[in-house]
C-alpha cells in the first residue's frame, strides 16, 4: 500500500507539474508533408500529415454520398470541428444516405450531452462507458473502441490515428489514410463488424445489422489487421514483431505513446544490433505525462543496442506509423503499449508496396527536422529525481 500511495503521488505531481508548465502556452508551428496520392494494388492511398487537410476531404467525401456513410472514432468533439462534422452527417441523413456512426462513450464524458443528440435519420452506436455488465471478471469485456474510420459510398475510406476536434485539426502532427480501390471493402467490413458485435440494446430494442456484399477480388497489397478484444485477437502486435524481424536495412517509427513490452524492446535491439538502422521518433511531451515518464524505463537498453531515439518538439506528435526496408508500411490506430496491443478493438492498415514506404520515408525525414535526437551520454547523466521516478513509476508498465 505505501509503494502505491508512493506511485498515486509521484503521479499526480508529474501531472500537476505538467499542467502548470502548459498554462499558456501557445502551440508552434510544425513541419507537415502535403498530401500526396500513390498508386496502390486497383487503388490509390492518399497520406496526410495536417489536420485540416484531411477533415476539408472527409467532408467533402460526407458532402458527395450517394448512398452510405460509416464514421467510427475514439474522440469527437463538441467544438468548432466537431459541430461540422455532425452537421454533414445529418445533412446526408436528410437527403436519403444511410448514415452509421458509432463513438466511444469513456472517452466522450466529458462532451456535452446535447451534442451527443442526433436526429432520427442518423444511426448512433454509443460504445458504453461500462462495457462488461454482469461479466466483471471477463477480460475479453472492457476493450475501449480506440479506432478511427469513416467509409462513403464503397468507394474511399478512411483510416488512421486523428480523432475529431478543433485542436487536432492544427495543433497536433498525426497521420491519416485515404483509400480507393478493393482496399474500401475491407475497411467497410471492419465497421460493419464491430457494429454487428455491439448493436444490441439492454432494453428493448437493438438496431439492424449492417449486412454485407462479397468483395470482388481480393487486394494482396493492403491487409487490415483488426484487434478485437471480445475475441481475444490482436494481430496488430504479431504484425509489428514479424515485420521487424524481417528488417535488413531500416526500421523508422513514429509512436505517440510507447510503452512495449519486453518482448517487442528485444525485437528492436536485436534488429539494431544485427545493423539495421532502427530509429524512434517520440514526443518530447505528449499529452499524457505519466505516460511519458513510464516509457523512458526501456531508452538505456535501446540506446545501448544502437536504436536512435528523436524527440519531436514544440507539439504533440500523435502518429502511429512505421516503414520497413522501403517495401512495408503501417498505418493505424494502435500506439505500441499494452492498452493499444492487447486491450483495445484497433485497427492498422498494412501495405507492401514501395511506393507507400517512399512516401513514409519522406515523412519521416520531414518530422526529424523538428527533432532533438536523445544521446546515450545525455540519458545516463539524467539527475537523480528523474531517476527516481522511473523507477517508482515502472511497476505501472502492465497497466498502460
Amino acid at each position: 500500500m505505501g509503494l502505491v500511495g508512493v506511485q498515486l503521488l509521484t503521479a499526480v505531481g508529474l501531472t500537476l507539474t505538467d499542467s502548470y508548465r502548459r498554462r499558456g502556452r501557445k502551440p508552434k508551428p510544425f513541419p507537415v508533408t502535403p498530401p500526396r496520392s500513390v498508386p496502390v494494388g486497383g487503388g490509390e492511398v492518399t497520406t496526410y500529415t495536417y489536420g485540416r487537410d484531411l477533415y476539408a476531404d472527409m467532408l467533402a467525401a460526407i458532402a458527395g454520398a450517394r448512398r452510405q456513410v460509416l464514421l467510427e472514432t475514439y474522440i469527437w468533439k463538441g467544438d468548432e470541428v466537431g459541430e461540422r462534422f455532425k452537421t454533414a452527417l445529418i445533412d446526408a441523413a436528410r437527403r436519403g444516405v444511410e448514415v452509421h456512426c458509432i463513438y466511444d462513450g469513456f472517452a466522450n464524458l466529458v462532451v456535452s450531452p446535447r451534442f451527443k443528440r442526433f436526429p432520427e435519420p442518423v444511426k448512433v452506436l454509443r460504445y458504453p462507458v461500462w462495457t462488461a455488465g454482469l461479466r466483471i471478471f471477463d477480460l475479453r469485456r472492457y476493450g475501449r473502441d480506440h479506432r478511427k474510420i469513416l467509409v462513403v459510398d464503397d468507394e474511399v475510406g478512411f483510416v488512421g490515428g486523428y480523432n475529431i476536434g478543433t485542436a487536432y485539426e492544427t495543433e497536433w502532427r498525426d497521420t491519416h489514410v485515404r483509400i480507393t480501390g478493393p482496399g474500401v471493402w475491407d475497411l467497410k467490413r471492419a465497421f460493419a463488424d464491430f457494429w454487428n458485435l455491439n448493436r444490441r440494446r439492454l432494453i428493448l430494442t437493438s438496431e439492424r445489422p449492417l449486412l454485407l456484399e462479397t468483395p470482388s477480388r481480393w487486394e494482396p497489397a493492403i491487409r487490415f489487421q483488426r484487434n478485437v478484444p471480445r475475441q481475444l485477437v490482436f494481430p496488430i502486435r504479431a504484425m509489428y514483431l514479424e515485420a521487424i524481424a524481417k528488417a535488413s536495412r531500416n526500421i523508422w517509427m513514429t509512436h505517440a505513446y510507447f510503452i512495449p513490452d519486453q518482448d517487442f524492446v528485444d525485437a528492436l535491439r536485436v534488429a539494431a544490433m544485427r545493423g539495421v538502422d532502427v530509429r524512434l521518433l517520440l514526443p518530447m511531451t505528449s499529452n499524457h505525462v505519466v505516460a511519458d515518464w513510464i516509457s523512458r524505463g526501456y531508452f538505456e537498453q535501446l540506446l545501448v543496442a544502437g536504436v536512435r531515439i528523436f524527440r519531436y518538439s514544440g507539439a504533440m506528435v500523435h502518429a502511429k506509423t512505421s516503414t520497413i526496408d522501403g517495401s512495408w508500411s503501417t498505418v493505424g490506430t494502435a500506439n505500441v503499449d499494452r492498452l493499444s496491443l492487447q486491450g483495445n478493438y484497433e485497427i492498422n492498415v498494412e501495405i507492401i508496396d514501395a511506393s507507400m514506404a517512399s512516401k513514409l520515408e519522406e515523412i519521416f525525414l520531414t518530422d526529424l527536422s523538428n527533432t532533438v535526437e536523445l544521446s546515450l551520454e545525455e540519458w545516463e547523466a539524467r539527475s537523480f529525481q528523474r531517476r527516481f521516478a522511473e523507477a517508482i513509476l515502472a511497476p505501472l508498465r502492465p497497466l498502460l
